[in-house]
């Protein structure tokens, strides 16, 4: 990504990052829909609602291979192939070891989460049996994120693409089957689930295993290299932090949402489904501005590097203003293809409505956070996320729900921590070092950007952009 046309090389990233992403969602949308359509309201109801646990375990997780992506994007822009493969195989067997943890804290932390979240008495029992499946086998997930994260890190976001498709048509084949055919009601959309994700683990570890290229994996090589580890750390476990304490707090909307009862619930799991679609080609954009800042910056090419800001940025807001238009008009249609029950038809089209149109504010903070991480600083966009998306909307409900806020105040609680975050993140971005160097000035990044990691940390406590 350090040489040709910048919009060229963000869309061919990106593209095939926004494909692979569509078969990604399609694994609980599938169980969504199937549920939803051949078990019923409650079921749909408990596949909807588990979304912020799964989240909060797997995203501590899954911002690790953030950290692991730059090291890696920044060590092949370089030409460091040493430094790759050790970072390389040094991820795979932290991947190993969080495996576990995600596994048995999954497993144990289902009850109570689901109590928490103040979970319906007719959803619970459906909710716990789900999670506790999904949890057995979330190996397969967090294996084929990270795999396939060493994939893009290098440019290459086509196999992870092929990988998925296939295991998204098997999960796609086996929903029906355990559900429609065998009747196994919610544990099969668990168990199709939890297969899918391990053959797809199978087929990226597999093709890492057989490449001559630098990032190979040589299962007898596989160490920890302390300094690795910490690099890592020091980028990944902010954006860990970020998802893990986000997801967390969502718990706590979720708690707001059940208040209104199981076709609430449903509704807002329909929404969540749409949503996590419409916002696929922002979230590919910035994935890909990560590795295209990363690479550029590793090699000194700041110039470069805030082009591909400036044409992310630009991408991502035409196509997402396209697509809520889409959402608002056409809002009722969609959310029939998870269920036919009027009363979370009603209030599927309503969460569509009042919040799709502020979708446009997310392009910000999520382009401009991933720049920030491809130099390497990834503390400030946890900061300034946290602040926004945990602690204000937490605020906001609270005092919501003292003044005798309903619906629409609930609704309004994730738009709200959007205008904040984006107002923030594009202030932080604009003073930040990668919109003041010129090209060399970043030369240090070729060793891995720790002399300018130490560089940007001091401007920052002293007060250039946010940091704690």
């Amino acid at each position: 990504m350090t040489q040709g046309v910048v919009w060229k090389q963000l869309l061919g990233f990106a593209i095939p990052m926004s494909v692979g992403l569509l078969f990604q969602q399609m694994y609980n949308t599938f169980d969504a829909v199937v549920v939803g359509q051949f078990v019923g309201k409650e079921a749909l109801a408990a596949v909807g609602s588990t979304g912020s646990i799964v989240n909060m375990l797997v995203g501590l997780c899954a911002g690790l291979s953030t950290g692991a992506s730059v090291v890696i994007s920044q060590a092949y822009g370089a030409k460091e192939y040493k430094k790759l493969s050790d970072a390389v195989h040094t991820t795979i067997l932290v991947t190993f070891i969080l495996s576990i943890v995600a596994t048995v804290s999954g497993i144990l932390l289902v009850p109570p989460m689901l109590r928490l979240m103040n979970a319906p008495e007719d959803v619970f029992p459906q909710a716990k049996l789900y999670l506790t499946i999904y949890f057995s086998g979330v190996a397969g997930l967090l294996m084929y994120n990270m795999g396939a994260g060493i994939l893009r890190a290098v440019g290459d976001s086509r196999r992870p693409l092929y990988f998925l498709i296939f295991s998204a048509t098997l999960d796609i084949g086996m929903n029906f089957l355990f559900v429609v055919v065998f009747h196994w009601d919610i544990k099969g959309v668990a168990y199709s689930t939890v297969i899918a994700q391990v053959l797809s683990a199978a087929l990226v570890l597999y093709t890492l295993t057989r490449t001559d290229a630098p990032y190979a994996i040589r299962w007898g090589g596989l160490r920890i290299k302390p300094e690795i580890l910490k690099k890592i750390l020091s980028i990944g476990l902010p954006a860990s932090i970020q998802q893990a304490v986000t997801s967390f707090t969502n718990v706590f909307v979720q708690s707001y949402i059940n208040s209104f009862g199981s076709g609430a619930m449903a509704g807002w799991s329909s929404y969540n489904k749409i949503d996590s679609y419409a916002l696929v080609p922002v979230q590919s954009i910035s994935l890909a501005s990560t590795t295209f800042v990363g690479q550029n910056y590793g090699a000194g090419q700041i110039g470069r590097a805030r082009k591909g800001v400036r044409q992310a940025l630009t991408m991502s807001l035409v196509i997402t203003a396209v697509l809520c238009a889409l959402m608002v008009v056409f809002r009722r249609p969609l959310v029939s293809i998870f269920t036919n029950d009027p009363e979370v038809l009603d209030f599927g089209g309503r969460f569509l409505a009042i919040i799709s149109p502020f979708y446009v504010l997310i392009c910000f903070n999520q382009i401009f956070s991933g720049a920030l991480r491809g130099t390497g600083r990834a503390k400030t966009p946890m900061i300034v996320m946290i602040s926004s998306f945990v602690v204000f909307r937490q605020i906001y409900l609270f005092v919501s729900k003292l003044l005798g806020g309903g619906f629409l105040a609930v609704a309004l609680a994730y738009p709200a921590g959007w205008v904040v975050c984006s107002l923030v993140m594009a202030v932080v971005y604009l003073r930040s070092p990668l919109c003041r160097e010129r090209d060399g000035e970043g030369a240090a990044s070729r060793a891995g950007a720790s002399a300018a990691a130490e560089a940007l940390e001091e401007a920052l406590s002293a007060g250039e952009g946010i940091e704690g």
